[in-house]
């Protein structure tokens, strides 16, 4: 399940690759560089970013099962172009209900990107067990753990985050979402089922001269805000009201925070 459409995952992609930690990203690298091939299934795939973000890091023989319940999503992933020795399969599944049949057969690694935080905390059980049992490793990387940070500072944007942090956690097809606590709570739990973590923060740093992607921010969290019903909606609309007026005049930057983890049992296969 991703839920989005192709015009935010473009425009967020670059976001994301720049975001993504160095770290994380280098322990998979290292785990995996000895390897002739690899078998890897990359669930909510979207439009197919991990492939081009990951790709490049592990061997260069490379089979992907890109998991997604959008078939216009999946169109687009698929169609990326690579040389022979990476290949693309397309699963179309409704990971809400049936992740482990993606899970099946010989594999390597497991990605996530930007899915656990819309996940409920019995859907992440089920997920970290079944990943513990077979001894498969996982990357999740851009998890959302609540963090925003505007600048220039208005008086209600803890107001408007805390309850952007209230809609996060309502249900996004799983149960009651995880929102900001998923990344924490999938580390603790690889933990307690033995599995060894490499995290870091993986932050949006979104500057001055990026509009386009602030004013769709904006609109997202208002629209959450707005649900939710914790603030009058007066107060909504002026503090966006000063926002975009602050993102036209060149001045504003935003910083949201994410968490990336790698989990390996202590046994590689």
């Amino acid at each position: 399940m991703s839920g989005f459409s192709v015009e935010w995952l473009a425009l967020r992609e670059s976001y994301d690759l720049r975001a993504r930690n160095p770290i994380v990203l280098d322990a998979v690298a290292a785990a995996f560089g000895s390897r002739d091939a690899l078998r890897i299934v990359d669930l909510a795939c979207g439009a197919g970013s991990t492939v081009r973000a990951l790709g490049p890091h592990l061997p260069a023989r490379q089979h992907w099962d890109l998991v997604d319940n959008d078939p216009r999503l999946l169109a687009v992933a698929c169609s990326q172009t690579f040389n022979d020795d990476v290949t693309l399969n397309a699963v179309p599944l409704d990971l809400s209900s049936n992740f482990a049949a993606a899970l099946n057969g010989a594999k390597d690694l497991i990605t996530i990107s930007a899915l656990l935080d819309l996940v409920s905390e019995a859907w992440l059980d089920r997920f970290t067990r079944h990943v513990v049992a077979h001894g498969l490793c996982v990357y999740a990387a851009l998890t959302y753990d609540g963090r925003i940070a505007l600048s220039p500072a208005d008086p209600l944007d803890a107001a408007i985050t805390s309850a952007v942090n209230a809609h996060q956690r309502t249900d996004k097809g799983f149960g009651p979402a995880l929102g900001p606590a998923a990344a924490a709570a999938a580390i603790s739990r690889f933990k307690a089922l033995g599995y060894s973590i490499v995290h870091g923060q993986s932050d949006w740093t979104i500057g001055t001269a990026d509009e386009e992607i602030q004013h769709e921010l904006l609109d997202g969290w208002v629209s959450a805000a707005s649900e939710v019903k914790s603030l009058p909606r007066p107060d909504i609309d002026n503090w966006l009201a000063r926002r975009r007026s602050a993102v036209e005049a060149r001045v504003s930057t935003m910083r949201v925070g994410h968490v990336d983890f790698f989990a390996t049992p202590s046994v590689m296969r």
